[in-house]
C-alpha cells in the first residue's frame, strides 16, 4: 500500500496524531479563535506542511510575522517543549519553506497587478462601494469598450471613458441608456478616493500571471506566496475584494481536476471576516457557489477568523476541516460564538465541547477532520504541532534577498503602459463613437482567414446558395462574416466577464 500524504496538525490529549488526509485538502477548512490564541502559528504549519507535500500555498501576511516561513526555524523552549509534548524530536527539522513575496503596491514585494477589464465591472463596483444607479453607469462603460475596442487597463483608460461618456451623454441614450453627468462625476470621485489611497498601482500591466502562484521549487516543494497586507489592511475593502477576485480568477481560469491525492494550490483567507461584512445576500450566495465550486479545480480554501460567527452558515457548512482555537465568553455574542463553534463539530461522548472552548490554552485547539472516505471525524482537544520554520518577522535585508532571488524576479517589477483607451480616446480627441471602423486607433483589425471566418463561411453555407471558390460572396455570407467579425473584436473580454458575471450575478452581454 502506498504512504497516504498527509498534514499532521498535533496530537489528541491521549497522543493520537490528527492529520489532514492530503486527498481531502481541498474540502476546505476553518482556522479560528481569540487573539493571541495560535490561529497564525497553526496557519503556518499548515501551510509548510503543503509546502512539503509539493502544494503551492497563497495567504496574507497582516501582521508581518508569517514572513517567517521563509526562514529555517529558531525553537526556543516552548517550541522545544511541546515537540517533546508530541514526541517528535525524531522528526521535527527546522527548515524554511521556499517562498515570493507580493504586494500590492510593490513595496515589500513583487507588484500584483490586474487589469480594469479582469476584474470586470461586478467586483469593481464592490470595491467603489456604488448603488444601483452608479453600477448601471459603470456596467455600460465596459459595454461601450467592447464596442469600441477600447481596452481598460488601468485607472486613466476608465477615467478618460467615463469623461467621454459625459461628454456624449445625449449621443448615447438611444444605443445604452440614459447617462446623467452627476452620477459620471459621483464615479470619478470614487475612483479619485481609491486613487489616492494607493490602488491604482494595482490596475495595469503586466498582469498577474496565475501559472506563477502554482510553482514548486527544483527539490519539488510548494512556494509559499505570501501577499503582504500590512499596509493594505488600512483598506480593509481593498484587502477583501483583492483576495475574492483572486479566488474568482482561479476558479475561472483553472481547469477541471476532479479529486486529485492532494491539491494543486491551498488558498488561506485570513481575517475573512471582513469579505463577508456588509456583503449582501446575493453576494454571499456567490460566494458560497465559489467555494463549493472551486474544489474541482483543486483548489483548497481556508478561511481564517476569530469566530465561526464571522462565516455565513452556508459557507461555514462546507468547511470539512475545522481548527478551533479557544474562544472568549464575556458577552452574549461570545456566548453565542462558542455555542455555534460547539456545534459545528460532530459531537465526542468524551468531550464537553463548549465547556473545553473557553479552557484551551495557547496553540490547543478543537479539531476534526475529514477521514479518507470524506465523512467527518469526532471533535478532539489537540497540541498543535509549531511549524520548523522561523515564528515572527524576517529582517528587510532578508526579504529584500529572496525577492532577489525568487523565480519570478523581474518579471513584475517594471509596469507596462501600452496604448489602451486614454490615448486612443486622446488620438480621437474625445470622441468617443468614430473610431469603430477597422484599421483606426484602438478598433479590432479585421482578420481574413481567422477562426470566426471559418466559421463564419460554414454557417453561411446554410444561408448562401452555389458553390465554388469563385462565386461571389452571398448575403448569407456577407453577413455572418460581419457577425462574426464583430463578435471576434470582443470575445476574450466577454468571455471573461461574462463567466465571472454568471458566477456574481450579472447580466449575460448581448
Amino acid at each position: 500500500m502506498p504512504e497516504i500524504a498527509e498534514i499532521f496538525v498535533g496530537n489528541t490529549t491521549a497522543g493520537t496524531p490528527v492529520s489532514i488526509d492530503a486527498s481531502m485538502a481541498n474540502r476546505h477548512g476553518l482556522i479560528a479563535g481569540a487573539t493571541g490564541t495560535g490561529k497564525t502559528v497553526t496557519l503556518q504549519a499548515l501551510a509548510q506542511g503543503f509546502s512539503k507535500l509539493g502544494v503551492p500555498v497563497f495567504t496574507a501576511d497582516v501582521k508581518g510575522d508569517l514572513a517567517g516561513i521563509s526562514k529555517k526555524g529558531e525553537p526556543g523552549s516552548k517550541v522545544q517543549d511541546r515537540i517533546k509534548l508530541l514526541k517528535r524530536e525524531d522528526v521535527y527539522d527546522p527548515a524554511a519553506c521556499p517562498s515570493v513575496f507580493w504586494d500590492l503596491y510593490g513595496e515589500r514585494g513583487h507588484p500584483i497587478r490586474t487589469t480594469i477589464s479582469e476584474m470586470g465591472p461586478l467586483i469593481l463596483g464592490r470595491l467603489l462601494d456604488l448603488n444601483d444607479v452608479a453600477q448601471g453607469v459603470l456596467e455600460m462603460a465596459f459595454r461601450i469598450a467592447d464596442a469600441q475596442g477600447l481596452l481598460l487597463l488601468d485607472m486613466k483608460d476608465l477615467r478618460s471613458l467615463l469623461t467621454a461618456m459625459a461628454d456624449h451623454a445625449s449621443e448615447l441614450t438611444t444605443t445604452y441608456g440614459n447617462v446623467s453627468k452627476t452620477t459620471v462625476g459621483a464615479l470619478q470621485r470614487k475612483l479619485a478616493s481609491l486613487d489616492d489611497a494607493g490602488a491604482s498601482k494595482f490596475f495595469g500591466e503586466p498582469a498577474i500571471d496565475l501559472k506563477d502562484l502554482l510553482k514548486t521549487d527544483p527539490h519539488g516543494q510548494g512556494y509559499i506566496n505570501v501577499l503582504d497586507a500590512t499596509k493594505l489592511l488600512a483598506d480593509q475593502r481593498l484587502y477583501s475584494t483583492f483576495l475574492l477576485w483572486l479566488m474568482s480568477e482561479l476558479f475561472e481560469k483553472l481547469d477541471e481536476v476532479g479529486d486529485k491525492d492532494r491539491p494543486r494550490l491551498v488558498f488561506f483567507f485570513d481575517e475573512a471576516h471582513l469579505l463577508f461584512k456588509d456583503a449582501p445576500k446575493s453576494l454571499v450566495d456567490k460566494i458560497e457557489q465559489v467555494v463549493r465550486l472551486i474544489r474541482s479545480k483543486g483548489v483548497g480554501v481556508y478561511f481564517v477568523t476569530q469566530s465561526p460567527l464571522d462565516i455565513p452558515e452556508a459557507v461555514l457548512g462546507q468547511l470539512g476541516h475545522r481548527v478551533q482555537h479557544a474562544l472568549r465568553a464575556f458577552t452574549p455574542r461570545d456566548q453565542a460564538a462558542v455555542k455555534t463553534a460547539a456545534q459545528t463539530f460532530r459531537a465526542n461522548p468524551k468531550l464537553k465541547t463548549e465547556q473545553v472552548i473557553t479552557e484551551l490554552g495557547v496553540g490547543e485547539a478543537l479539531v476534526s477532520v475529514l477521514d479518507a472516505q470524506g465523512s467527518p471525524t469526532v471533535v478532539e482537544r489537540v497540541y498543535c504541532c509549531p511549524p520548523e520554520s522561523f515564528i515572527g518577522p524576517i529582517s528587510d535585508a532578508e526579504r529584500k534577498a529572496l525577492i532577489e532571488n525568487s523565480p519570478v524576479f523581474g518579471k513584475y517589477e517594471d509596469a507596462v503602459d501600452r496604448e489602451s483607451a486614454f490615448e486612443v480616446l486622446q488620438k480621437r480627441k474625445g470622441d468617443l463613437l468614430g473610431g469603430s471602423k477597422p484599421g483606426q486607433p484602438g478598433a479590432p483589425a479585421a482578420e481574413e482567414g481567422g477562426i470566426m471566418d471559418k466559421v463564419g463561411s460554414v454557417l453561411s453555407g446554410v444561408l448562401g446558395s452555389g458553390s465554388g471558390s469563385s462565386r461571389r460572396q452571398s448575403g448569407g455570407e456577407a453577413f455572418m462574416k460581419s457577425i462574426m467579425r464583430s463578435m471576434g473584436s470582443r470575445v476574450g473580454t466577454e468571455i471573461a466577464r461574462g463567466v465571472l458575471g454568471s458566477i456574481f450575478g450579472g447580466p449575460k452581454r448581448r
